[in-house]
């Protein structure tokens, strides 16, 4: 099932992959780590909302065993978790999506790692994948193998579609679910990358070893 549906438009040494999906929950951030480790790429996640605890760029670097200058700082750090848009309102802040410029890695590649999903509002007039149309760079999507996705990530494939953001491909995280993979895959015409099981224990170790034998390296170049 690996084809190539949709166009490549970057070189790979100026490779630049955002990760986006379903929502919250789906497994971006892990998927980040691994992808990030795989790639020898820095990573951004441009807004972080909720500080307490270990953030999300926290997180990678510590799956994907990265020194400190391969996490770009954030752009926005809100102090309260949640969606964006609502913890922005609560920190009293706006988040302007023209601020959003991807930075300068120097040719190193980068994965970004998209807040919820596509169309999460950031303030009362942006949405995600207003940021994504004006980055118009590869996105990897991020789905749940349960049937209930299904419908989710057709949807989001659609929207990308329309926008004419270019998918580089689908990577599945969870159980094996065939039916559900080939429903998304060949409905949405979506290449496959692969697929991520729940790993347990989750460490660095863990998850270099699953992701090795979950994905290759040439899947994701652009």
């Amino acid at each position: 099932m690996r084809t190539t549906l949709d166009k490549r438009s970057s070189s790979t040494s100026q490779q630049r992959i955002v990760v986006t999906g379903t929502g919250a929950g789906v497994g971006k951030t892990v998927f980040c780590a691994g992808l990030v480790n795989l790639l020898g790429a820095k990573f951004w996640k441009p807004i972080q909302a909720g500080l307490e605890g270990e953030t999300d760029a926290e997180r990678v670097a510590r799956l994907a065993s990265l020194s400190p200058d391969r996490i770009v700082p954030e752009r926005y750090r809100l102090q309260t978790a949640g969606w964006p848009h609502c913890s922005a309102e609560v920190d009293e802040v706006r988040i302007n999506a023209d601020s959003l410029d991807v930075p300068d890695t120097e040719g190193q590649p980068l994965v970004i790692e998209g807040t919820g999903g596509l169309m999460e509002p950031l303030n009362c007039g942006s949405l995600y994948i207003d940021v994504l149309e004006k980055w118009r760079l590869p996105v990897v999507f991020c789905a749940s193998t349960t049937v209930g996705a299904i419908n989710c990530s057709l949807l989001s494939i659609e929207a990308l579609r329309r926008r004419q953001i270019d998918i580089l491909g689908i990577a599945f995280v969870g159980e094996k679910n065939s039916d559900a993979v080939r429903a998304i895959c060949e409905i949405g015409r979506v290449r496959w990358l692969g697929r991520l099981p729940w790993i347990a224990p989750l460490s660095a170790d863990t998850l270099q070893g699953a992701f090795k034998t979950s994905f290759l390296r040439d899947d994701f170049k652009s």
